[in-house]
């Protein structure tokens, strides 16, 4: 299976899991940007329940802007924030501490553009699972796919489908309940080793 995706911030299960699947992953390099997506957005689990960790951009005055050409707005220092909740929400979960080194850097380095920097996380998240994926990028833009297994929809947060994943431990549910679909972060932060097979087992839901 060729599977299309667009690269997005720190991805959720849903989007790991259809890479895990695939022979080879195409991403989705020629779209135009749309606000409401995970390709700036992403979410973790936090002390209260549900938390969004957004990449501030720069907004062009064109109403269409192309995915690639997209800046980060560094102004805020975003990335401080962003790391300073993931130690918050999973300082105390079994396997921060064996990956953290690997992931700070993406929060110290100013990075230019959004893709770019999603792209760059990726190959963070696929090295501390130890997944290979063949992978190739997209040229032009194809509204319809016939040749491979179109994931594009799972970038979009306003319409995300209802996934039921196999739960997994997670840091805080004994307060909050079990929490689906989360950045791919939070089931390696709690599963370590055993995230790959987790992921490997999810396709069935997707």
């Amino acid at each position: 299976m060729k599977a299309l995706i667009h690269p997005t911030y720190l991805p959720n299960i849903a989007h790991v899991s259809a890479m895990v699947q695939a022979d080879e992953v195409i991403f989705e390099m020629d779209d135009n940007y749309q606000k409401q997506t995970y390709r700036n957005r992403a979410y973790i689990y936090g002390a209260n329940g549900k938390l969004q960790l957004s990449i501030p951009i720069i907004h062009s005055q064109n109403e269409r802007q192309k995915y690639r050409d997209i800046k980060i707005h560094n102004a805020e220092n975003w990335q401080a924030v962003h790391w300073k909740s993931l130690e918050t929400a999973y300082r105390t979960s079994p396997f921060f501490e064996f990956y953290e080194d690997e992931f700070q850097p993406l929060f110290t380095t100013k990075a230019k553009y959004l893709l770019d920097f999603n792209l760059k996380c990726l190959d963070v998240i696929c090295d501390c699972l130890q997944m290979e994926i063949k992978s190739s990028k997209t040229e032009v833009y194809q509204k319809t796919v016939t040749d491979k297994t179109d994931f594009r929809f799972l970038a979009n947060a306003r319409k995300e489908p209802t996934f039921h994943f196999d739960p997994y431990t997670q840091v805080f549910q004994e307060k909050h309940g079990y929490l689906s679909n989360l950045s791919v972060l939070d089931l390696l932060f709690n599963e370590g080793t055993n995230a790959l097979n987790y992921l490997e087992n999810q396709y069935k839901h997707l």
